[in-house]
């Protein structure tokens, strides 16, 4: 082949590339990763996005009393979507294998990469959770509420356990942040399975 044949080739066949990048859409071209990713941080930035207008036409107290309840009202619902999608929605879960195994799988679609906490089974009915860097924590600096804010991400994770019939307490106890208390975000979920 002559290299003016194999140069129109080339051409050719790039501008074909590009016609198909052109045509295929976002979903098309982002991997699975990528995508749960930009989809997470659209919903948590319309979660503070949320939370900052509460606060100021409402007050700290009232956002913080709001922000409960939709995080209760919504944890009913996420769990039963992601039993569904698991094919576990007519199953209770009863052991606490059954539950690790749900945790890991709702987690493996609703926790974003910056969402930067880590956790743990470290023995029989426990669930140890580690902060790094707390992403709620960083928005309610933003906005100047950070000291006021009563923490709604564990609180989440709790009203997940209440949906799901199960009994658990939390340790240590929170009421307001604990990065103002304990200067540390880190404590366990202890169940009664």
């Amino acid at each position: 082949m002559s290299s003016p044949s194999l140069n129109f080739l080339i051409t050719f066949l790039n501008h074909i590339n590009l016609i198909i990048i052109m045509v295929m859409t976002l979903f098309n071209q982002l991997d699975k990763n990528r995508l749960k990713e930009l989809l997470v941080k659209c919903w948590m930035t319309h979660d503070g996005a949320w939370f900052y207008n509460c606060t100021r036409e409402l007050g700290i107290d009232t956002a913080n009393k709001l922000n409960k309840a939709a995080i209760k009202t919504l944890s009913v619902i996420e769990i039963q979507r992601v039993k569904k999608a698991m094919g576990l929605e007519k199953i209770k879960i009863q052991t606490f294998e059954q539950l690790k195994n749900f945790v890991n799988n709702a987690f493996s679609v609703l926790k974003g990469d910056f969402m930067d906490f880590e956790y743990s089974f470290p023995e029989e009915n426990r669930i140890h959770w580690e902060m790094n860097r707390c992403f709620a924590y960083k928005g309610m600096e933003m906005i100047g509420v950070h000291k006021q804010y009563e923490c709604g991400v564990i609180y989440r994770v709790s009203c997940w356990l209440s949906a799901l019939g199960i009994i658990h307490t939390i340790k240590p106890q929170i009421d307001k942040c604990l990065l103002n208390s304990y200067e540390k975000c880190s404590g366990d979920f202890f169940l009664f399975l």
